[in-house]
């Protein structure tokens, strides 16, 4: 069921990054709602008022940055962070992280991909680093063994898990540069980043999980959980990612940022 579901909804993703624009946005906006929800789930705050406030919200800010509005878009999710913030009353802090987390997901994968000249390759390559390290990490980690990575919070990952990971995503940016997709040394730089933070991501995933005693955050994916346990590394990476474009070459061009040196 895993890999059927892989098989499944990763080609579909891939169509719609290639398309871009509002169809992209709309995936990215629904994912973005969906993660929301599962975290309030998780943290167990996930009342009717509190999730459809953040759904409305989201929409919005969603609906804004697709059509060119970011500033628009950015003063929604801070109205509208801090009604989500007063709905939540004691479950506040977490409900607000979850906001945040959510709709930051939400502005760097639309943002990233607007760029009409790298923004393709920027994400393609986001997305290829961090399944290049859930991939590599889980085959090494089956395959080597060893000392586990941190027990406490991920029973099942190892420091060979970690280490093949890392590794594979490094093939990555060797592939783009061999393509004519950038240079080679700043790719592995960028590439080496991004993989840290896709599995501190996930790490951080699984934390925030242990602390409430969740094992999945729904089973709305065969085989691989929900929406939360799928993309955590990804959340983490297209945020770095975006980032490192954004102070590079501004808001509008950040797939050129992350891509050419």
């Amino acid at each position: 069921m895993r890999i059927l579901a892989a098989l499944v909804l990763a080609p579909l993703a891939i169509a719609l990054a290639y398309a871009g624009g509002w169809l992209w946005a709309l995936l990215v906006t629904l994912v973005s709602i969906g993660l929301f929800a599962e975290w309030l789930m998780v943290v167990g705050a996930g009342s009717t008022a509190l999730t459809g406030a953040g759904t409305i919200v989201i929409a919005t800010m969603g609906l804004c940055v697709a059509f060119g509005a970011l500033k628009t878009a950015i003063i929604t999710g801070l109205i509208g962070g801090a009604v989500v913030t007063v709905i939540a009353r004691g479950k506040f802090v977490w409900a607000a992280s979850g906001f945040a987390y959510a709709s930051a997901a939400l502005l760097a994968s639309i943002l990233l991909r607007k760029d009409f000249v790298n923004g393709f390759a920027a994400l393609m390559f986001v997305l290829l680093v961090v399944w290049a390290t859930d991939i590599g990490g889980y085959f090494a980690g089956r395959g080597i063994g060893g000392p586990k990575l941190w027990p406490r919070v991920s029973p099942k990952k190892t420091w060979s898990g970690a280490l093949g990971g890392f590794a594979a995503s490094l093939l990555v940016a060797v592939a783009f540069a061999a393509c004519g997709v950038g240079k080679i040394v700043p790719l592995l730089l960028v590439s080496a980043v991004l993989s840290i933070v896709s599995a501190c991501g996930d790490l951080f995933e699984s934390a925030v999980k242990r602390r409430f005693d969740v094992k999945d955050s729904s089973h709305l994916i065969p085989g691989h959980g929900g929406l939360l346990d799928r993309l955590d590394g990804f959340v983490a990476a297209i945020l770095v990612a975006w980032i490192i474009g954004f102070l590079r070459h501004g808001v509008h061009s950040a797939g050129s940022g992350l891509m050419v040196w």
